[in-house]
This record gives structure tokens, sequence and C-alpha cells, in this order.
């Protein structure tokens, strides 16, 4: 039998599943590997027998947190789908603020009919059994994380950093292009897109494991810039890591 498979959403934009559309070609053979349980995105149909939870988007709200752990008691295996899901995404920007502030600036004189948290990673409260970074996520990556997950295999995620990849695609350092970047400690698997095509890693994969934090300190210092700069600088996608510590 195939595997049951569903799809949800917390808070986030739903790119990264626009990401499992855009498959095109290998979507179809990819559905035609499991049986699609619910997708609010992409089909009316509604079945709560799922065994594979593929989940996109950070909790931002009370409410969230039961319907998360309801999910998480249904499903063998849950997969964080993107960087909200996985390490809180651009949605943790807010973690900054006082939350009847951040209230206030989404809502303006609503504010109180609403209700918010500091948003945090599914991980922030229930287990997580693998995870799929990025903003958006790597299509390339998302069919190797499923193929794993259909063969019963713990997919793996690259434990070095985007640096690396810079190399191997022969980039200039974008430090010495007079930018800074997050590459020195941020997971790679992304193949540089970003540095690739002339633009800095601002961080979207998360942090890798023991990231050279030393060594990172030492290129900003090169450059004339400090760890405070680039905390500043790159809240869109650390925040919820620095809420964390």
């Amino acid at each position: 039998m195939r595997p049951k498979v569903a799809v949800f959403d917390f808070g986030c934009c739903e790119g990264c599943q626009l990401q499992l559309v855009n498959l095109e070609e290998a979507l179809l053979d990819l559905v035609g590997l499991v049986d699609v349980r619910q997708w609010r995105e992409a089909m009316s149909e509604h079945a709560d027998d799922y065994e594979i939870a593929l989940v996109e988007g950070s909790i931002t709200r009370e409410s969230e947190i039961p319907r998360l752990e309801a999910i998480r008691r249904q499903a063998k295996v849950l997969v964080a789908l993107g960087a909200c899901a996985h390490t809180g995404g651009i949605n943790a920007m807010k973690n900054h603020m006082p939350m009847e502030q951040a209230l206030e600036i989404v809502y303006g004189d609503k504010a109180r009919w609403f209700d918010t948290i500091p948003a945090r990673p599914l991980s922030a409260y229930v287990p997580v059994d693998a995870a799929v970074p990025g903003c958006p996520v790597d299509r390339q990556e998302l069919v190797e994380v499923v193929k794993a997950l259909l063969m019963g295999v713990t997919p793996a995620l690259p434990t070095y950093p985007v640096c690396v990849e810079c190399k191997m695609a022969e980039n200039v350092c974008v430090f010495d292009l007079g930018l800074t970047c997050m590459g020195p400690v941020t997971r790679a698997g992304c193949r540089a897109r970003c540095p690739s095509n002339g633009n800095r890693c601002l961080g979207c994969r998360g942090l890798v494991p023991e990231p050279n934090a030393n060594a990172h300190k030492e290129i900003l210092a090169e450059h004339g810039r400090t760890v405070e700069d680039i905390l500043a600088e790159y809240r869109m996608f650390v925040s919820s890591a620095e809420v964390a510590q």
C-alpha cells in the first residue's frame, strides 16, 4: 500500500507548498508513490488517517499548539517544511518587540481582536523527525527527502557550511566584494544559490551544527564588522535562534 501523506500549514506564506506544486513532472511521479489524504492548497478532499505529515509554518498563536500536537499524535513521521517550520523563519522577527506592539503594527486599531505569541519552530512544541530547510525549500532536496522517507530512511542534511558550496562553485567571496554574508555559519544544501547569483547568504537554511563561530568572527573583523553588527543586520532568519539562546 502507498504511504498516506498529508500537508499542513501554520504561520507562513505557503511558498514551500508551492514548491511542491512546482515539481511539475516529478510531482506526478511522486503522487503516484503516495496517497495524499489532505492538502488544503491543492485538493478539496480531506481524510485524517495519514502517516507522514509535511508541515509548513511556525507557531505564532497559542491556539495553534493543540492542532500541531494532534498532527504529531497521528503522524508516524513529521517533517518540518521550510524555514518557518524548521527555525521560526521570517515570522520570528517579531520576537524582538513586545507582542502588543507587533499586533498594533499589523492590525492597527483592531489589534485587540487577535492574539499572538513569539514565533517558534515546530520543534519547540513537538518532536520533528526530519526537516527540509530553506526559504523556500529547494525542490531537488525536497524530492530527495521524500524519497528517503518513503524508503524508511532518515534524510541526512549537509553538516557543512554554505562556504563549501561557494568554493566548489568557484565564487568570489562576497566579503571580498564589499558585502557581508552568513555563509560561514549557515547549513549548506542550496548549492550556494544566492552568492552564485551576486547576492549574500541570509542564513535561511539555519545554522550548521557546531558552526565555526570564531572563524566567522575573524572574517568579520578583517572587514571591519562586529558580531553585533551582523546580528542586527541578519534578523530575518536568525531571530528565533537568538531568542532561544
